[in-house]
Formats: C-alpha cells, sequence, structure tokens
C-alpha cells in the first residue's frame, strides 16, 4: 500500500541526498515543489534513450537499474531502493538517459526537475560535495566490477550477485526480500538463466543455499561467502 505522505522533513531516508540536507537553509522552496509518483510494479520509472527530464529518489519500493546491450539483452547494473537515487547519469552533455528503470514492485518516488537539482547543488555546496562523492563511488564500483569479473567464474559470478543482493534487500524468515526471477539473476551476474539454474542447483546440494519455491534463502551468508573470499571482493550495494 502506498503511503500517505512524502514530506522530506519527515523522511525517515536518513541515507538519501535531499534528507541528508534537509535542513540547509535555501532548500525548502525546492522541496515543496517537488513532484510525488506513484509507480506499479512493472511500470518503467526511467526510460533508456528517452529525453533528461529529472532526477528521482525512492521514497518506497524496489527498482531496477539496467541498460540494453547486444541483441536487446538486457544488463541489470543495480538495484534502488529507499532513499537511493536515479537519474544521476542524465548529468551529462547526452542528453538522454543512457541507463532505464522499472518498479519492481509498487513504489513511491521523489521527483525534482533537472533545473532544480542544478540549481539545488549551485546554491548548496555541501549536498554538491555529497553528489561528487557519490559519482566517485559509483564509479569506482562500476569499475571494480568490470575487473573483477574477469576473473570470476560463473559459480562465483553467481554467488557474488546473491550476496550483493542479500546485502541490498536482507532476509526475512529465512527468504531473501526480493523475489527475482532467474532471468533477472542471470542479467545482474552477467550470465544466462541456464547457467544460473545449474549453480543455483548445485548450491542447493551442498546446503549453501535454500529454495522455497522462486524464493531463495541463504541459511548461512558468511559460508557462501568464503566461496569467494579469495578475490577480496564483494560488489557493493
Amino acid at each position: 500500500m502506498y503511503p500517505k505522505s512524502t514530506d522530506c522533513i519527515s523522511c525517515v531516508n536518513t541515507s538519501c541526498l535531499i534528507k541528508k540536507h534537509i535542513s540547509e537553509p535555501g532548500i525548502e522552496s525546492y522541496i515543496q515543489n517537488k513532484d510525488t509518483m506513484k509507480c506499479r510494479k512493472g511500470q518503467s520509472i526511467v526510460i533508456e534513450g528517452s529525453p533528461i527530464h529529472g532526477m528521482y529518489f525512492v521514497h518506497t519500493g524496489q527498482v531496477k537499474v539496467f541498460s540494453t546491450g547486444i541483441n536487446g539483452r538486457e544488463q541489470i547494473l543495480r538495484f534502488a531502493v529507499n532513499g537511493e537515487m536515479l537519474g544521476q547519469r542524465g548529468f551529462s552533455s547526452r542528453q538522454i538517459y543512457p541507463v532505464g528503470a522499472v518498479a519492481l514492485e509498487d513504489t513511491i518516488m521523489c521527483h525534482f526537475t533537472l533545473d532544480a537539482m542544478r540549481s539545488m547543488l549551485k546554491s548548496l555546496p555541501t549536498m554538491a560535495y555529497d553528489f561528487m562523492v557519490f559519482y566517485a563511488e559509483e564509479l569506482n564500483r562500476s569499475e571494480t566490477k568490470v575487473r573483477m569479473f574477469a576473473h570470476m567464474t560463473v559459480r562465483e559470478k553467481v554467488i557474488d550477485a546473491l550476496l550483493y543482493i542479500n546485502r541490498k534487500f536482507g532476509q526475512t524468515n529465512g527468504v531473501l526480500n526480493i523475489q527475482l526471477s532467474r532471468r533477472d539473476i542471470a542479467d545482474f551476474a552477467g550470465t544466462t538463466e541456464e547457467q544460473v539454474i545449474r549453480v543455483l542447483s548445485a548450491l542447493k546440494k551442498e546446503k549453501l543455499t535454500e529454495s522455497f519455491g522462486k524464493k531463495i534463502g541463504i541459511p548461512d551468508v558468511d559460508l557462501l561467502g568464503r566461496e569467494i573470499d579469495e578475490h577480496h571482493y564483494f560488489i557493493q550495494s
């Protein structure tokens, strides 16, 4: 069910860039003019290749961010949860969104126009600094993922994806708090659906994971993590 309010002052998403700077003088006019979007499961939030029309912050919900590769194959780049940004890659000279974003469940988004975000960042230097740090960390994550994936087996890629999903969404009653298809896991891990199915079957036999229908559980996260310890690397959230 959708929440009744997306008021920034009372918002509990303390990791949100806007919320972190809510007490700064001059921010009031911007948050009063933001838009709120209610997105149903499966609805596009950002359309890849469409003109840039602002930035989004997840108020409540789950979102996948992806790009389209060869032969229309989808590559999931990351998942976004409460407080996280979407559309930040629109801050470029291309004037189009280079990635797409789709709601994985009913989701509430806060939207700021591109002009509003630019003006806010120019007038609030501490926010601009945090935004720059976010970009630097995102670039580092992307480069590290590309570098390490070149040395990982398919099994290790799937395990790393599962550990990332666990850190991102957590578990309740022994299962991950998100139900992803085997295809979604494959699109994130950079492999095929068939290979994901085989790896998950092997992990279940080794009691490193559990399955309850389409849901996946990780009974011992540390034990599963040891499978890829040699890489000294985990996809950060």
